[in-house]
């Protein structure tokens, strides 16, 4: 059984400065992981930001939440993370997905093709990466890649690589995640669209998931760290609730979700509500990873404290 471990997921700032000081904050407030998405629009680059926190930081550990294969070469990709972990002196984890949001492939130009086919070209772009990571020299002319005696140099600090982070919702995704990650981030499944499905966001669903993984996984199974990127969150009776009638009515809609059907993407109840909560979802599914919004940061910080490590 793996202990809790919490990251923290924020993609802006309001200035450089900013940004500094709340990766430092992270830090500071226990969480282990600093983590920034991979889009574009209103976002800082997740690269550029991410170097940023590793450099003002010495425990925080710092990752994509997750680069969209598509939009990076498996050369570039490799590099690019390399960099980021010999920069952090071996602090950064790997976070890859196949891409989703439908107006990030708009704005690049990029056809926004079925499932199937954005999967397919991560299923090869993985080994590369891990490869070139390895410090292997690649040769390779596939469906989608070519590489020509490609290697990585500087190497990262970890060894054999940094690990490996892949998000997945649906069940190709699950199993592939399963056979190489070593964490495994579960998300609801997307439509062909790009949506979320409100029918795979219950607790049941994840349990599906989870045994989806189980299976795929094999033996390796109880060497995954099993994750869940949580939407929002709050602590009932907290102090970023506010007070007065629009506190109560706050922490009583809060409260609706804290049922035994509430999403676990949604992190809503009582301190010690949340404490059962995710120590039984440990016991019964394995999960003891939760990427919390940068903007409850301070508010779950007690939850963090009560539980990491644990």
């Amino acid at each position: 059984m793996h202990a809790f471990r919490f990251a923290v997921h924020e993609a802006s700032a309001a200035s450089g400065e900013a940004w500094l000081a709340f990766a430092r904050r992270a830090e500071e407030l226990g969480y282990d992981t600093l983590l920034v998405p991979d889009h574009l629009g209103n976002q800082l680059s997740p690269i550029s930001a991410l170097a940023a926190a590793a450099a003002v930081t010495q425990r925080l550990r710092v990752g994509p939440y997750v680069f969209a294969n598509d939009f990076r070469h498996p050369l570039v990709m490799a590099r690019e993370a390399a960099s980021l972990d010999v920069l952090s002196g071996g602090r950064f984890e790997l976070g890859i997905g196949a891409g989703w949001r439908t107006s990030d492939y708009r704005q690049l130009g990029l056809p926004y093709e079925a499932p199937g086919r954005r999967v397919d070209r991560l299923v090869e772009a993985l080994p590369l990466i891990t490869r070139l990571l390895s410090g292997e020299t690649v040769t390779h002319a596939g469906a989608r890649y070519r590489l020509g005696a490609a290697r990585i140099v500087p190497r990262p600090v970890q060894r054999p690589r940094p690990p490996l982070h892949i998000g997945a919702g649906g069940p190709r995704m699950l199993r592939l995640a399963a056979r190489h990650a070593e964490i495994v981030g579960f998300i609801p499944q997307f439509t062909t669209g790009g949506r979320p499905q409100l029918r795979d966001m219950g607790e049941e669903a994840l349990a599906r998931k989870v045994e989806i993984v189980r299976q795929a996984a094999g033996e390796r199974f109880a060497s995954l760290e099993l994750s869940i990127y949580c939407a929002d969150a709050g602590i009932v009776g907290g102090p970023g609730q506010g007070h007065g009638l629009a506190g109560s009515a706050f922490a009583a809609a809060k409260e609706l979700l804290t049922a035994p059907m509430a999403s676990p993407y949604l992190l809503y109840g009582t301190l010690g509500q949340l404490r059962e909560r995710l120590e039984r979802r440990r016991d019964r599914l394995g999960i003891s990873h939760y990427a919390i919004p940068g903007h409850v940061m301070e508010e779950m910080a007690p939850l963090v404290n009560a539980l990491s490590g644990e």
